[in-house]
């Protein structure tokens, strides 16, 4: 494939299809990086929702900037990849407080934010401010990775860099928002990741991998490591119409997140061995249940992990007492808090906690 005729017959192709979806065209640079954040790890279908109401509760940087990140992360919850909510709102505070609200309007100042890498900043600098900036997603990995013929590693360092010399070489600089859209867009409704529709593709008598036969093999990636494997025992302690909760904090998955108390162990544990390590831990004094039932397991798969957890019910007598430091909580306020994923699938299968009555 020649690059000089790249860029024409793909724009002639983006003229047949219309993808709809509510970024498209989108110029407030507001906007374009609010949609950018969400779609880094999430696909545009499930993005839309929460685009919108992201959109609705802070529709402009300043609601932004001066909400609390409980608000922010709430808001997130089940796009996972919470450092991308923080960031986000990092970002919007430092915009609104040290650059009076003014939103960086060149790729080197975008740079700078937190949160930001070369992708999301081309993105903005190409949307919101047209500049010729390329694109360069996993869309366009295996476009071109395709379409050329190229095997370097797209997670690669080397391969990073062939493909954003590449692109910005097949770029339209007239008209870079366009042609970013168009690219992005031939990937996700032409040049899919499975089954492909080659028959009717306007590159395909020169297609590399339509040619040799190799479209499944590209694009590249490099081998991942294997995930490791947790398991997470939490204790839903219920006392008096209240229960309990923990902040995640440090360097841990999930960070400012809150939980139930949770004890970690290498393999999955009874319900006698989890009440027996809350008492041990000073969470719960000894004999201090009422009754105790273990919940079947749940689980989350993260990008390098892949979480095992049970939910042990504990109901505690009229004078018990727990740690100082846990967070007691109405049992009802519970929508109120920011969880990771596999605690709200256990809490939208038991609607029983929020029927209880004072024990």
């Amino acid at each position: 494939m020649k690059e000089k005729d790249f860029a024409k017959k793909l724009l002639q192709w983006h003229q047949t299809v219309d993808r709809s979806l509510p970024w498209k065209g989108e110029r407030n640079p507001y906007l374009v990086w609010l949609s950018e954040i969400i779609l880094q790890q999430t696909r545009a279908e499930q993005g839309v929702a929460y685009y919108l109401r992201f959109k609705e509760t802070f529709p402009d940087l300043k609601s932004l900037a001066l909400a609390t990140e409980d608000d922010v992360l709430r808001m997130w919850q089940g796009l996972g990849y919470y450092t991308r909510a923080r960031n986000l709102h990092h970002a919007a505070r430092y915009i609104y407080h040290e650059l009076a609200g003014k939103f960086p309007d060149n790729y080197t100042a975008l740079r700078k934010l937190k949160g930001v890498g070369p992708y999301t900043a081309a993105a903005i600098a190409a949307f919101a401010f047209n500049q010729p900036c390329a694109v360069v997603d996993s869309n366009v990995y295996r476009v071109l990775s395709r379409i050329f013929g190229i095997f370097e590693p797209v997670d690669s360092v080397a391969g990073k860099k062939f493909f954003t010399s590449l692109a910005e070489r097949l770029m339209d600089p007239k008209a870079p928002a366009l042609y970013n859209q168009a690219i992005m867009d031939f990937g996700a409704v032409q040049c899919t990741p499975r089954n492909p529709f080659c028959e009717n593709c306007p590159f395909k008598t020169r297609c590399y991998a339509f040619q040799h036969q190799c479209i499944e093999l590209l694009p590249i990636k490099k081998k991942k490591p294997a995930r490791k494997v947790r398991y997470f025992h939490y204790l839903v302690l219920r006392h008096q119409g209240y229960t309990y909760l923990m902040h995640r904090n440090g360097k841990d998955i999930w960070k400012n997140l809150y939980e139930f108390p949770m004890i970690e162990g290498s393999r999955k544990m009874s319900l006698k061995e989890i009440v027996l390590r809350a008492e041990q831990n000073g969470w719960i004094l000894r004999a201090a249940a009422v009754t105790a039932s273990l919940s079947p397991e749940f689980s989350q798969t993260l990008t390098h992990q892949k979480i095992h957890g049970s939910f042990a019910e504990i109901v505690l007598h009229k004078d018990a007492s727990v740690a100082a430091f846990l967070l007691k909580i109405p049992i009802n306020s519970l929508d109120n808090y920011a969880f990771p994923g596999i605690i709200r699938k256990y809490l939208q299968q038991a609607p029983h906690l929020f029927l209880l009555t004072a024990e």
